[in-house]
Protein backbone atom coordinates (compact mmCIF):
# COMPACT_ATOMS: atom_id res chain seq x y z
CA UNK A 1 0.00 0.00 0.00
CA UNK A 2 1.55 3.42 -1.07
CA UNK A 3 1.73 6.32 1.40
CA UNK A 4 -0.35 8.60 -0.62
CA UNK A 5 -3.40 5.33 0.05
CA UNK A 6 -2.49 4.92 3.58
CA UNK A 7 -2.81 8.37 4.16
CA UNK A 8 -6.59 8.93 1.91
CA UNK A 9 -7.75 5.75 3.85
CA UNK A 10 -6.52 7.40 7.47
CA UNK A 11 -8.44 10.62 6.06
CA UNK A 12 -11.49 8.69 5.43
CA UNK A 13 -11.45 6.79 8.63
CA UNK A 14 -11.48 10.18 10.55
CA UNK A 15 -14.36 11.58 8.77
CA UNK A 16 -16.33 8.35 9.02
CA UNK A 17 -15.81 9.62 12.97
CA UNK A 18 -16.54 13.15 12.94
CA UNK A 19 -19.68 12.95 10.89
CA UNK A 20 -21.06 10.00 12.71
CA UNK A 21 -20.38 11.87 15.80
CA UNK A 22 -22.25 14.59 14.41
CA UNK A 23 -25.58 12.81 13.44
CA UNK A 24 -27.99 11.93 16.21
CA UNK A 25 -28.07 8.45 17.22
CA UNK A 26 -31.50 7.77 16.26
CA UNK A 27 -31.23 7.30 12.30
CA UNK A 28 -27.54 5.92 12.70
CA UNK A 29 -25.39 3.21 14.48
CA UNK A 30 -23.56 5.23 17.44
CA UNK A 31 -20.16 5.69 17.86
CA UNK A 32 -19.32 4.03 21.01
CA UNK A 33 -15.58 4.65 21.52
CA UNK A 34 -12.89 5.55 18.93
CA UNK A 35 -9.17 6.17 18.54
CA UNK A 36 -8.26 8.32 15.64
CA UNK A 37 -4.49 8.98 16.60
CA UNK A 38 -2.90 5.68 17.62
CA UNK A 39 -1.30 3.28 15.55
CA UNK A 40 -3.95 1.11 15.38
CA UNK A 41 -6.52 3.16 14.77
CA UNK A 42 -10.58 1.62 15.29
CA UNK A 43 -14.09 2.66 15.42
CA UNK A 44 -16.26 0.39 18.04
CA UNK A 45 -20.20 1.24 16.69
CA UNK A 46 -23.12 0.40 18.43
CA UNK A 47 -24.58 -2.85 16.97
CA UNK A 48 -28.08 -2.79 15.09
CA UNK A 49 -29.64 -5.64 14.42
CA UNK A 50 -31.32 -6.01 11.12
CA UNK A 51 -30.11 -6.20 7.65
CA UNK A 52 -29.37 -4.23 4.91
CA UNK A 53 -32.28 -2.67 2.68
CA UNK A 54 -30.02 -4.81 0.28
CA UNK A 55 -30.35 -8.05 1.59
CA UNK A 56 -33.70 -7.92 2.42
CA UNK A 57 -34.86 -7.30 -0.76
CA UNK A 58 -32.70 -9.32 -2.08
CA UNK A 59 -33.98 -12.21 0.22
CA UNK A 60 -37.47 -11.46 0.39
CA UNK A 61 -38.39 -9.52 -2.50
CA UNK A 62 -39.04 -5.38 -2.52
CA UNK A 63 -41.33 -3.78 0.02
CA UNK A 64 -44.65 -2.99 -0.13
CA UNK A 65 -47.49 -1.29 1.60
CA UNK A 66 -46.99 -0.21 5.32
CA UNK A 67 -43.26 -1.51 4.98
CA UNK A 68 -42.63 0.51 2.13
CA UNK A 69 -44.43 4.04 4.09
CA UNK A 70 -42.50 3.24 7.18
CA UNK A 71 -39.22 3.01 5.04
CA UNK A 72 -39.63 6.00 3.08
CA UNK A 73 -40.93 8.05 6.47
CA UNK A 74 -37.80 6.29 7.80
CA UNK A 75 -35.24 7.33 5.55
CA UNK A 76 -36.65 10.69 5.00
CA UNK A 77 -36.18 11.11 8.90
CA UNK A 78 -32.61 10.33 8.77
CA UNK A 79 -31.55 12.91 5.93
CA UNK A 80 -33.44 15.49 7.21
CA UNK A 81 -31.30 15.25 10.59
CA UNK A 82 -27.51 14.20 9.06
CA UNK A 83 -28.41 17.50 6.71
CA UNK A 84 -29.42 19.47 9.63
CA UNK A 85 -26.11 17.92 11.54
CA UNK A 86 -24.34 19.74 8.41
CA UNK A 87 -23.46 16.35 6.67
CA UNK A 88 -23.83 15.43 3.30
CA UNK A 89 -23.91 11.69 2.59
CA UNK A 90 -22.59 11.27 -0.67
CA UNK A 91 -23.09 7.45 -0.64
CA UNK A 92 -27.10 7.14 0.58
CA UNK A 93 -28.04 3.37 -1.22
CA UNK A 94 -29.65 0.04 0.08
CA UNK A 95 -26.57 -1.41 1.77
CA UNK A 96 -26.29 1.27 3.60
CA UNK A 97 -29.35 1.38 5.00
CA UNK A 98 -30.53 -0.77 8.10
CA UNK A 99 -33.79 -2.11 8.74
CA UNK A 100 -33.43 -1.73 12.64
CA UNK A 101 -36.22 -2.86 15.21
CA UNK A 102 -36.87 0.71 15.80
CA UNK A 103 -36.91 2.01 12.26
CA UNK A 104 -33.91 2.49 9.35
CA UNK A 105 -30.12 3.27 10.23
CA UNK A 106 -28.07 4.48 7.64
CA UNK A 107 -24.63 4.06 8.02
CA UNK A 108 -21.30 4.49 6.18
CA UNK A 109 -20.31 7.99 6.44
CA UNK A 110 -16.76 7.09 5.06
CA UNK A 111 -17.31 9.60 1.75
CA UNK A 112 -19.27 12.22 3.88
CA UNK A 113 -18.78 15.65 3.72
CA UNK A 114 -19.10 18.83 5.67
CA UNK A 115 -22.18 20.86 3.91
CA UNK A 116 -21.34 24.65 6.11
CA UNK A 117 -17.86 25.04 4.98
CA UNK A 118 -16.53 27.92 2.69
CA UNK A 119 -14.57 25.90 -0.28
CA UNK A 120 -17.04 23.82 -2.91
CA UNK A 121 -17.42 20.15 -1.94
CA UNK A 122 -15.73 18.44 -5.17
CA UNK A 123 -13.44 15.40 -4.85
CA UNK A 124 -14.01 13.83 -8.21
CA UNK A 125 -16.47 11.20 -9.21
CA UNK A 126 -16.99 8.95 -5.45
CA UNK A 127 -19.92 7.04 -4.80
CA UNK A 128 -21.94 4.23 -6.05
CA UNK A 129 -23.16 4.59 -9.41
CA UNK A 130 -26.47 3.30 -9.88
CA UNK A 131 -27.75 5.72 -6.83
CA UNK A 132 -25.53 8.56 -8.52
CA UNK A 133 -26.58 12.59 -8.96
CA UNK A 134 -26.18 13.82 -12.20
CA UNK A 135 -23.81 16.32 -10.64
CA UNK A 136 -22.18 13.61 -8.97
CA UNK A 137 -21.36 11.59 -12.23
CA UNK A 138 -19.63 14.28 -13.11
CA UNK A 139 -17.49 15.40 -10.64
CA UNK A 140 -19.34 18.19 -10.41
CA UNK A 141 -20.20 20.36 -7.30
CA UNK A 142 -21.79 18.51 -4.71
CA UNK A 143 -24.84 20.03 -2.29
CA UNK A 144 -27.59 17.72 -0.09
CA UNK A 145 -29.12 17.32 -3.02
CA UNK A 146 -27.27 14.63 -4.08
CA UNK A 147 -28.44 12.35 -1.17
CA UNK A 148 -32.10 13.25 -1.91
CA UNK A 149 -31.54 12.06 -5.52
CA UNK A 150 -30.40 8.67 -4.24
CA UNK A 151 -33.14 8.38 -1.79
CA UNK A 152 -35.00 8.68 -4.89
CA UNK A 153 -33.38 5.77 -6.40
CA UNK A 154 -33.18 4.02 -3.17
CA UNK A 155 -37.21 4.18 -2.80
CA UNK A 156 -37.54 2.62 -6.44
CA UNK A 157 -35.68 -0.26 -5.44
CA UNK A 158 -36.82 -0.77 -2.76
CA UNK A 159 -40.52 -1.04 -4.38
CA UNK A 160 -38.93 -3.15 -7.49
CA UNK A 161 -35.73 -4.52 -6.88
CA UNK A 162 -34.18 -2.82 -9.16
CA UNK A 163 -32.58 0.89 -9.11
CA UNK A 164 -34.52 3.52 -11.73
CA UNK A 165 -31.48 3.92 -13.94
CA UNK A 166 -30.36 0.08 -14.63
CA UNK A 167 -26.98 -1.84 -13.63
CA UNK A 168 -24.39 -2.41 -15.73
CA UNK A 169 -20.86 -0.52 -16.87
CA UNK A 170 -20.82 2.68 -14.98
CA UNK A 171 -20.56 4.65 -18.44
CA UNK A 172 -24.03 3.10 -19.31
CA UNK A 173 -25.25 3.86 -15.96
CA UNK A 174 -23.76 7.61 -15.54
CA UNK A 175 -25.55 7.98 -19.27
CA UNK A 176 -28.79 6.96 -18.15
CA UNK A 177 -28.89 9.33 -15.18
CA UNK A 178 -27.82 12.53 -16.97
CA UNK A 179 -30.35 11.83 -19.51
CA UNK A 180 -32.85 8.94 -19.68
CA UNK A 181 -36.08 9.30 -17.49
CA UNK A 182 -36.24 6.68 -14.48
CA UNK A 183 -38.10 3.53 -14.75
CA UNK A 184 -40.44 4.15 -11.43
CA UNK A 185 -41.88 0.48 -11.82
CA UNK A 186 -45.25 0.62 -10.02
CA UNK A 187 -44.89 2.87 -7.40
CA UNK A 188 -48.22 4.38 -6.68
CA UNK A 189 -49.54 8.00 -7.03
CA UNK A 190 -48.61 10.13 -4.31
CA UNK A 191 -45.13 8.62 -3.48
CA UNK A 192 -44.58 8.07 -7.02
CA UNK A 193 -45.19 11.72 -8.10
CA UNK A 194 -42.62 12.69 -5.10
CA UNK A 195 -39.83 10.07 -5.84
CA UNK A 196 -39.98 11.46 -9.46
CA UNK A 197 -39.77 15.01 -7.62
CA UNK A 198 -36.23 13.81 -6.29
CA UNK A 199 -34.97 12.04 -9.44
CA UNK A 200 -35.27 15.63 -11.10
CA UNK A 201 -31.90 16.18 -13.20
CA UNK A 202 -31.12 19.58 -11.42
CA UNK A 203 -30.11 19.52 -8.49
CA UNK A 204 -32.56 23.32 -7.53
CA UNK A 205 -35.37 20.85 -8.81
CA UNK A 206 -35.20 18.53 -5.73
CA UNK A 207 -37.48 18.84 -2.38
CA UNK A 208 -35.38 18.83 0.81
CA UNK A 209 -35.68 16.12 2.86
CA UNK A 210 -37.46 17.50 5.13
CA UNK A 211 -39.98 18.92 2.46
CA UNK A 212 -39.96 15.30 1.86
CA UNK A 213 -40.75 14.11 5.16
CA UNK A 214 -43.97 16.83 5.17
CA UNK A 215 -45.36 15.85 1.73
CA UNK A 216 -45.35 11.78 2.79
CA UNK A 217 -49.04 10.58 3.19
CA UNK A 218 -50.40 11.00 6.92
CA UNK A 219 -49.05 14.61 7.45
CA UNK A 220 -52.35 16.98 7.65
CA UNK A 221 -50.26 19.55 5.55
CA UNK A 222 -49.03 17.90 2.78
CA UNK A 223 -50.77 19.59 0.06
CA UNK A 224 -49.53 23.31 1.61
CA UNK A 225 -46.17 21.45 1.86
CA UNK A 226 -46.25 20.15 -1.68
CA UNK A 227 -47.18 23.66 -2.97
CA UNK A 228 -45.02 26.18 -1.51
CA UNK A 229 -42.18 23.20 -2.97
CA UNK A 230 -43.39 23.66 -6.21
CA UNK A 231 -43.21 27.56 -5.87
CA UNK A 232 -39.55 27.60 -4.84
CA UNK A 233 -38.84 25.02 -7.53
CA UNK A 234 -39.90 27.21 -9.48
CA UNK A 235 -38.29 30.21 -8.10
CA UNK A 236 -35.41 28.16 -9.03
CA UNK A 237 -35.82 27.96 -12.84
CA UNK A 238 -36.59 31.87 -13.28
CA UNK A 239 -33.55 33.41 -15.37
CA UNK A 240 -31.38 36.28 -13.14
CA UNK A 241 -32.33 39.76 -13.69
CA UNK A 242 -30.16 42.06 -15.75
CA UNK A 243 -27.04 43.19 -13.97
CA UNK A 244 -27.65 40.72 -11.09
CA UNK A 245 -28.33 36.94 -9.90
CA UNK A 246 -30.29 34.37 -7.90
CA UNK A 247 -28.98 33.59 -4.66
CA UNK A 248 -28.36 30.28 -4.20
CA UNK A 249 -28.40 31.05 0.24
CA UNK A 250 -25.71 30.41 2.24
CA UNK A 251 -25.00 26.82 2.19
CA UNK A 252 -21.33 25.97 1.41
CA UNK A 253 -18.99 22.62 0.91
CA UNK A 254 -15.35 21.79 1.11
Amino acid sequence: MTTAVMVAAGERFVREVEAARRVPSHCTARIVDADLAGSSRYIVSEYVEGPTLQQAVEESGPRAGDDFLRLAIGTATALTAIHKAGVVHRDFKPANVILGVSGPRVIDFGIAREANTSSELTQGVIGTPPYMAPEQAQGAQITSAVDMFARGSVMVFAATGRPPFGTGPSAEIFDAIRWASPDLGELPGAVRSLVADCLAKEPADRPTAKVVLLRLPGHDDEPDVAKVDRARRRAHRRPARAGGHRSRGREHRL
